[in-house]
């Protein structure tokens, strides 16, 4: 690990820490601009989300009703009853989207596929970025809202789903995320997410306020329209 990265996975708790938990659980209050965009206004207002710390996996509940789940994993993706019968699958679920724009309506479970890969990257960073595969450089700092923010470079394996191969991260003084960019391949977009109201739970350190605005070709984040916002409470580490 680089220096920056190692700085930062102690601030947000620790590898050894992390290394003793198993699963993340959390409440989600959602808005902004893309859910009804993508033709799923109200599915994920007000949801639980559970991922697993150690392997890429994450189900939201409620999904679209409220004895149904979502079952995300990388190349696979399902709507489940609460029992854990299948209601519907996608296999190889990225590659819905090709020929994709940001206009282009999602069906239920290309929903649950973005949502599943989004929270569980959201979820579980740092900590990810010392697996085997990840590639991590600092880039030169960054200066914002009066602060001065250095930034990590990190390059994800192709066994991982996520927004994007490439993503900056910029961290505050205290080792934290004050900004996450990455480019949201399936939608061919660019976001600017904003990461603030940190909480400490089971010793790690979550941020409990998410904005994602649209992001310019120079690095700038536009003020509007606020794409996603998330909300999180109710946090518990198993």
């Amino acid at each position: 690990m680089n220096d920056l990265l190692e700085t930062v996975i102690e601030a947000h708790g620790g590898l050894e820490r992390w290394r003793q938990l198993d699963a993340v659980s959390a409440r989600l209050v959602q808005g902004g601009a893309l859910w009804a965009l993508k033709r799923q206004p109200g599915v994920l207002d007000d949801v639980f989300a559970r991922a697993s710390l150690h392997q890429e996996r994450e189900s939201h509940h409620p999904f679209g009703a409220p004895d149904r789940r979502s079952a995300f994993a990388p190349q696979r993706v399902a709507i489940e009853t609460t029992a854990g019968d299948v209601v519907d699958v996608l296999d190889q679920p990225r590659a819905s989207f090709a020929g994709h724009t940001l206009e282009t309506p999602w069906t239920t479970l290309q929903l649950a596929y973005f949502v599943g890969t989004a929270m569980w990257t959201y979820l579980t960073q740092p900590f990810t970025f010392a697996l085997p595969g990840f590639k991590t450089t600092e880039l030169d700092p960054w200066q914002e809202n009066g602060e001065q923010w250095r930034r990590l470079r990190v390059t994800w394996p192709d066994h991982l789903a996520t927004h994007s191969t490439e993503q900056t991260l910029y961290v505050g003084a205290d080792g934290l995320f004050r900004r996450h960019d990455y480019d949201v391949e399936i939608a061919g977009t660019a976001g600017a997410h904003y990461i603030s109201d940190y909480t400490k739970v089971a010793g790690i350190m979550v941020p409990a306020k998410h904005r994602v605005y649209p992001r310019s070709p120079d690095g700038q984040a536009l003020s509007e329209p606020l794409v996603v916002s998330i909300d999180v409470s109710e946090i518990a580490f198993t």
